[in-house]
């Protein structure tokens, strides 16, 4: 029988998902009222909001000025594929994985883009690579935190300051919720959608001077999409990273941009940000510390994230069922709760090991997740005791 009652207290905003994210507190759809809808986006008033939102990442993140700042097509992805395709096969490559996603930039370097000197290094989930191993006088790819495994860079100090390789980090679950330490690198990329809450399919792609130099001096032998080019006549389309983008944003969506980077400029930029994330983080660690039928995919807490927290359950009941039979549970866990309307869209990632995922990026409350918690203690004891009937 289960032993724990509904708790009465639920969350005022059950969305946890890991992207698109919550949006920011107090979001409506009048904050969209002033977009510059119905006019071309290289009108005045579409490029000036554009660069605004350019100007603003560059104030908030702390981007220095000699980086460029470009807003692409294609989400996050986009962005790194656009960097992968024209920067890479000038030298050597060392591409680095702990997760799906940047599984993913391993399949685009080895299978798609073929490159002929290549090393691929990998880590299961909840671990990283050891970077002691890792080249950096190579061109060097990698996520600073994997979305789909809660690990994380501890921070910069494995990348030399004297590289001769570029440096292509994927930030997309890291940018305004940690530190991107930009001396030690040449290519950032994320999206809207992630810890400010933005709107999808709009990529961010930030070049260091190391990274122009390469576009300008080195030319792929494979062809380039429209959409992946950036320079002409060897040189830097300068456009690109003023606000004159390649193809049609939507302006709706920057103007939810704007909307989230001016509430993070009000609450303390990018200090504040990156409290929020680490108190929602903080909730999570006390609750895993208080039962020990839970822990963290990401054992050590120096690689583990503040944004995308990953769970496993380790009651040892559990971990003595089969694979089948721990996702099963887990995704009777995050079902009830959806069914609760508490947590919406906290199951594991597909490929990721049996358990839960919840956003704590800092568009989350942290007394969203402070009522959540009791909630995952029921919806735990109500799936044992589902589990005890069918033994």
């Amino acid at each position: 029988m289960a032993n724990i009652s509904e708790p009465d207290l639920r969350p005022a905003n059950p969305r946890f998902s890991s992207g698109p994210c919550a949006k920011r507190p107090g979001w409506s759809l009048e904050a969209l009222n002033d977009a510059a809808l119905g006019r071309s986006h290289r009108a005045k008033v579409g490029k000036s909001k554009l660069a605004q939102a350019i100007d603003d990442t560059r104030e908030i993140l702390g981007v220095p000025a000699d980086y460029r700042i470009g807003i692409v097509p294609a989400s996050d992805t986009g962005a790194v594929e656009m960097a992968m395709w024209s920067l890479l096969g000038a030298r050597g490559t060392d591409v680095l994985a702990w997760e799906s996603f940047g599984a993913g930039w391993v399949t685009d370097a080895v299978k798609q883009l073929q490159l002929k000197d290549v090393r691929t290094f990998d880590a299961p989930y909840g671990e990283i690579v050891d970077l002691t191993q890792v080249d950096f006088d190579r061109d060097v790819v990698f996520t600073w935190n994997g979305t789909t495994s809660g690990v994380k860079m501890p921070n910069g100090d494995a990348i030399p300051a004297n590289r001769q390789g570029l440096t292509i980090c994927d930030a997309t679950s890291a940018a305004f919720a940690q530190d991107l330490p930009f001396d030690k690198l040449d290519v950032v990329t994320f999206s809207w959608q992630k810890v400010m809450g933005g709107e999808a399919a709009h990529g961010m792609l930030i070049l260091s001077p190391r990274a122009v130099e390469r576009l300008e001096s080195y030319k792929p032998s494979w062809p380039l999409p429209k959409i992946f080019r950036m320079t002409k006549g060897g040189k830097l389309i300068e456009g690109i990273f003023k606000g004159e983008t390649i193809n049609t944003p939507s302006m709706l969506c920057v103007e939810d941009y704007l909307d989230t980077l001016a509430w993070g400029k009000t609450i303390g930029g990018l200090e504040a940000l990156k409290a929020r994330a680490n108190a929602n983080l903080k909730v999570i660690e006390d609750f895993v510390a208080a039962n020990d039928w839970i822990g963290f995919l990401a054992k050590r807490p120096e690689i583990r994230s503040n944004t995308s927290v990953c769970l496993t359950f380790t009651d040892p009941d559990l971990v003595a069922q089969s694979e089948d039979a721990q996702n099963a549970f887990a995704k009777g866990v995050a079902s009830l709760l959806e069914k609760e309307g508490v947590a919406l869209d906290i199951g594991a990632y597909r490929d990721a090991p049996a358990g839960l995922r919840i956003w704590c990026g800092a568009t989350v409350e942290a007394s969203d997740l402070e009522a959540l918690m009791p909630w995952l203690a029921w919806a735990y004891d109500q799936q044992k005791a589902e589990m005890a009937k069918a033994a």
